[in-house]
């Protein structure tokens, strides 16, 4: 049960700067987030232009500079969102929170470690708040199917991992033993790596057997790929079969956000938050 202090409502200009930040069913709230985005991409577009040598040369003050000015600005949206909450620890701990805290470290990482800055792509991430924005709460709701699926199937996934495992080592271990040093394969762990570049169908190429018995054996490692490869697909999607669900039609409003949990997805006259029962803010009709 939440404590008392977390069922304290949000008030004054806590609740406002709340509402803009985290919520974007008002007007405001839709322009900041909206802003975001665009600035968002706009940094992503920096950090790979500086990336080309030509154009670093070129324009490199000018990009570090702009790389500066956007970090400085998500370092102060980072800061007004944890001033905003109700247990700033708690946001700073989750996925989105850890995103936008990551989204700013490699700019500073970097006055220690120079390659460090390049990332800051990592803020592509960001965009994911995209699927609140537009309030395409149908493709949160897949999102939510396929985690259900992959963790009801997480068991037999890793037994197909172990069998994989055990399988790339005896082929490895019978590639090196075909083959030998004078073809390509000097150790057991090379012979694994082939295999597992083999049965997976990447096939890089790179050490091939060169005896007719290894080269078989390459044959009926390439095919056995192909069946492999469809196993954990049809794990998840019986997973998903079995557990499918009557999409729901009912509009409700994904940017709805408990400041207490975090909870999405509550109806548009809620008051209090159906996970924790902490009280909601209400838009500012004024925004």
């Amino acid at each position: 049960m939440p404590t008392q202090e977390t069922l304290i409502p949000l008030s004054g200009w806590r609740r406002k700067l709340f509402v803009v930040i985290f919520e974007a069913d008002t007007r405001a709230g839709r322009l900041f987030d909206l802003a975001l985005i665009a600035s968002i991409l706009l940094s992503l577009v920096s950090v790979a232009l500086e990336s080309v040598a030509s154009i670093r040369q070129s324009w490199g003050p000018q990009l570090k500079v702009l790389d500066w000015m956007f970090t400085i600005l998500f370092t102060i949206e980072y800061v007004l969102r944890l001033i905003c909450i109700h247990k700033p620890l708690r946001y700073a701990r989750s996925f989105f929170g850890m995103v936008d805290l990551l989204s700013i470290l490699p700019l500073y990482l970097g006055l220690f470690i120079p390659e460090s800055r390049f990332l800051a792509d990592i803020r592509v991430l960001r965009l994911l708040r995209m699927f609140r924005i537009l309030k395409l709460t149908r493709y949160m709701g897949e999102a939510h199917e396929l985690k259900r699926a992959m963790l009801a199937s997480r068991r037999k996934i890793l037994v197909f991992l172990v069998t994989v495992i055990v399988l790339v080592i005896i082929l490895g271990t019978l590639m090196y033993v075909i083959e030998g040093e004078a073809n390509g394969f000097t150790s057991i762990p090379i012979g694994i790596y082939w295999a597992i570049v083999t049965l997976t169908t990447v096939g890089f190429g790179d050490i091939t057997p060169k005896t007719p018995l290894g080269q078989g054996l390459a044959s009926l490692v390439m095919i056995t790929g192909y069946g492999i490869i469809a196993v954990p697909t049809g794990i998840v999607t019986a997973e998903i079969a079995r557990n499918t669900r009557a999409t729901p039609t009912e509009d409700q409003s994904a940017t709805r956000l408990c400041p207490h949990c975090f909870t999405e997805g509550h109806d548009r006259d809620a008051r209090f938050c159906k996970h924790c029962g902490g009280t909601l803010p209400a838009p500012s009709r004024s925004n």
